[in-house]
């Protein structure tokens, strides 16, 4: 499926886990270009209903326990969506889950694309369709390209330290390495999700800068940028990372919603050449 504005092109998979297989201006590419067919070989991909790592491939709710199906390494990450084959209707990807292995309640899902000649707005929409209430977020997780020049620009109020096993074990003040309110890039290895984004993230290319900005339902900010490869994702996302252990804590991002209920949000990216 492509959707056209004047010399941009978006290409999507619905088929491959209702993903962006690549997003292009003219010969720029602003999400790293599909090489495989595998969600996580895409350009960029959904996070329903929940975003990144459960601690132990499990979690307790309502006072049932729920296991889930390891997806990534050791971990049960990143929900159902990327995972499943959506259909296409007009400019939308749209998935109806129904309850089963990857994930026990049954929700709609609808990722709606706007293409403009310098911007891209995805507007996603979750629906709880269990009989009962249910736990669930959202969220994107784009690749970037990255070369010794990128920069990465943002402002937020705190950082989640995570253990050995990448699960958030305190959440700290943003150590000087990991403090972006001036551009700059990490010099170690980050995969941590960081608590009330404010303001836009701008990404700033040898050819292009990159703005992305997000509803404020999208108040965490997960980076993943290993020093040892040429790629970076910087994934706007509702929840804090094993959310679905923590929802005690006020910052965990989950929604509970009753049957019918609705989580939705939009995130923009923004290109100036």
């Amino acid at each position: 499926m492509i959707l056209m504005a004047g010399d941009g092109e978006l290409v999507l998979a619905p088929e491959i886990g209702g993903t962006i297989a690549s997003w292009r201006i003219g010969r720029i590419d602003l999400f790293r270009t599909g090489t495989g067919d595998a969600a996580r070989d895409q350009g960029s991909y959904p996070l329903v209903p929940f975003s990144n790592r459960v601690a132990g491939g499990a979690f307790t709710f309502r006072g049932q326990r729920h296991v889930l199906p390891v997806l990534l390494g050791p971990w049960a990450i990143h929900g159902a969506g990327w995972q499943s084959q959506w259909e296409t209707q007009g400019n939308d990807m749209v998935l109806h889950h129904r309850a089963g292995v990857l994930w026990p309640f049954a929700f709609d899902c609808v990722q709606s694309f706007a293409v403009e000649r310098r911007s891209l707005r995805l507007t996603m929409r979750v629906t709880n369709r269990h009989s009962d209430e249910a736990p669930l977020a959202l969220g994107m997780h784009p690749y970037f390209k990255r070369s010794p020049s990128t920069t990465i620009a943002f402002t937020a109020e705190k950082v989640w330290r995570n253990d050995a096993d990448m699960i958030p074990e305190a959440k700290v003040d943003i150590p000087p390495e990991w403090d972006f309110r001036a551009p700059g890039v990490p010099e170690v290895a980050i995969d941590n999700c960081f608590l009330n984004r404010s303001g836009p993230v701008v990404i700033t290319q040898p050819d292009h800068q990159l703005t992305i900005t997000a509803d404020p339902v999208f108040r965490h900010l997960v980076v993943y940028c290993p020093p040892s490869r040429d790629i970076m994702a910087i994934e706007p996302v509702t929840n804090m990372n094993d959310g679905l252990n923590r929802m005690d804590d006020p910052d965990c991002g989950m929604a509970v919603l009753p049957p019918g209920g609705v989580l939705e949000g939009s995130i923009t990216f923004s290109v100036a050449l």
